[in-house]
């Protein structure tokens, strides 16, 4: 398979994934080629930038994750996604660092009265392909407790928080908890044959979405593979000195065991300009700890994906979208075609 359209793949496997984040739109992006069945369920946890801004004036929910799961599904002339990336420069007023995808979306959002309508509605204007689902419609704040007992609301204050306090994250919650989910994304989830996890933000793209309780049960209660796309490096002021396995047991810390199957881990070395280049906001690449992430009773699978196009340590689209149908093909079953 070379990551190419090929026509066995005309409808294809039903493939839900769930984040927020440049990492859902990565995966999206490759994955579009190979199935038109494609649902994104993306977190709306964000406070932060221009989604914080629309969010707080507004009363609507973050619009920023929902945009760039558009930009990567979109199937419109270039200038539609220019001006859905565009974002206002400096001297701009109160519209500057604002995205005008962002506005399209608060817009649709005023006109249908509901924030899915608006993203269903901007998903048929750019065609995009496959679906977009906010996990939930209720209006929900991340807060994240520390090891040391301390906590902070507000998912954009996470990070220089938990620099400030030097220790671990200990977990993090939804408040109001328990928001009600989106009906589709719990529909879509029950047909799939195909769950993905990540990659993105461990405590702030990918977790948010299990804090819906319905999510969680739908995930663990699936009869499709389940995959959970490990990171290739680990993050300033989130992920600090955690391992693979550390990773994995913090998603079944605020799900349950048995949410996933399989880890899919990268295994291409990251170059030493890379290296320095992290090192100075302690940031390295995650260990593998095969054995640990296994006794959680998710096994390890590693392959090549790192891209070789940004100056970032970052998956390839192509590369992994390919891993995960090649590894889709190994385990599932495959008779729908």
């Amino acid at each position: 398979m070379d990551g190419k359209y090929d026509h066995r793949w005309a409808q294809g496997p039903r493939i839900v994934a769930i984040g927020g984040g440049h990492g859902l739109s990565t995966l999206l992006r490759g994955l579009k080629v190979y199935t038109r069945n494609l649902t994104a369920i993306v977190t709306v946890a964000d406070d932060g930038g221009g989604s914080g801004v629309l969010r707080s004036d507004l009363g609507m929910p973050p619009p920023g994750d929902i945009r760039n799961c558009m930009e990567a599904l979109a199937n419109t002339e270039p200038v539609m996604g220019q001006l859905l990336a565009y974002r206002f420069p400096q001297g701009s007023g109160r519209l500057t660092g604002q995205s005008f995808g962002n506005l399209i979306l608060a817009a649709l959002n005023g006109i249908t009265g509901s924030f899915e309508e608006a993203v269903s509605e901007m998903s048929h204007v750019l065609a995009i392909s496959g679906r977009i689902l906010p996990v939930t419609s209720a209006d929900v704040k991340l807060e994240a407790t520390f090891e040391n007992g301390a906590a902070i609301l507000g998912e954009s204050k996470i990070a220089d928080f938990k620099k400030a306090q030097d220790c671990r994250i200990r977990g993090v919650r939804l408040i109001p908890e328990r928001p009600t989910p989106v009906s589709a994304a719990i529909q879509a989830l029950r047909e799939a044959n195909l769950i993905l996890l990540g990659p993105g933000s461990l405590y702030t793209s990918v977790i948010p979405n299990l804090l819906v309780d319905e999510v969680t049960e739908a995930i663990c209660e699936s009869d499709a593979l389940r995959v959970y796309i490990g990171n290739i490096m680990t993050q300033d002021g989130e992920t600090e000195g955690m391992t693979l396995s550390d990773h994995v047991s913090a998603l079944l810390d605020h799900a349950r065991p048995g949410l996933v199957d399989v880890c899919l881990a990268n295994c291409s070395p990251v170059s030493g300009e890379l290296l320095e280049r992290y090192q100075e906001e302690g940031a390295e690449p995650i260990q593998v700890d095969r054995e640990k992430t296994e006794a959680l009773g998710v096994e390890v699978v590693e392959r090549p994906m790192l891209s070789t196009a940004t100056r970032y340590a970052r998956h390839s689209p192509d590369r992994l979208s390919q891993v995960v149908m090649e590894l889709y093909e190994e385990r599932a079953d495959t008779k729908i075609f």
